[in-house]
């Protein structure tokens, strides 16, 4: 079986452990993109939006940064790029912020020091989630269009 490579934006403000797991995601198949804040997280997606890049599947997030902490982010995230899934990862101290966070619209979180072959499961669950989602609303926006064209434009 083909495994699909899948579109990541890593954010956390440690850059040795995010040029560590870049890495091993690249050396994975995954196509890895980075940032090292919030609001550099935020200008990733804002180019990828109508770009050729391809567009991110999954953000891994770290909840604790300085300047715009992760939920700030997963909240900004979410209200630009609804599909886009994001896994929160974060320290034993901070599991009450991680709830906070998949109350906000994250897909899930994990304790760190995260197992690679558990955050790779996680972010192809991500994936699939996310296009099941992007394929939902095409769907819809199908049906509103054909709706507003009086049936002029109906599928083969």
């Amino acid at each position: 079986m083909v495994k699909l490579p899948i579109n990541i934006l890593l954010v956390d403000d440690e850059r040795d452990f995010v040029e560590i797991l870049s890495l091993r995601l690249t050396d994975a198949g995954h196509r890895v993109r980075t940032a090292f804040s919030g609001q550099e997280a935020l200008s990733v997606l804002a180019e990828t939006e109508g770009d050729a890049l391809p567009e991110i599947d999954v953000i891994v997030l770290d909840i604790k940064m300085p300047g715009m902490d992760g939920i700030e982010t997963l909240k900004q995230i979410k209200a630009k790029c609804p599909v886009v899934e994001v896994i929160l990862l974060t320290g034993h101290g901070a599991v009450d912020t991680a709830i906070k966070g998949l109350k906000s619209g994250a897909f899930d979180y994990l304790l760190k020091p995260a197992d690679f072959d558990e955050l790779t499961t996680k972010m192809e669950a991500a994936r699939k989630q996310k296009d099941a989602h992007a394929e939902r609303l095409r769907a819809a926006e199908a049906r509103a269009l054909m709706r507003r064209s009086g049936g002029l434009f109906k599928p083969d």
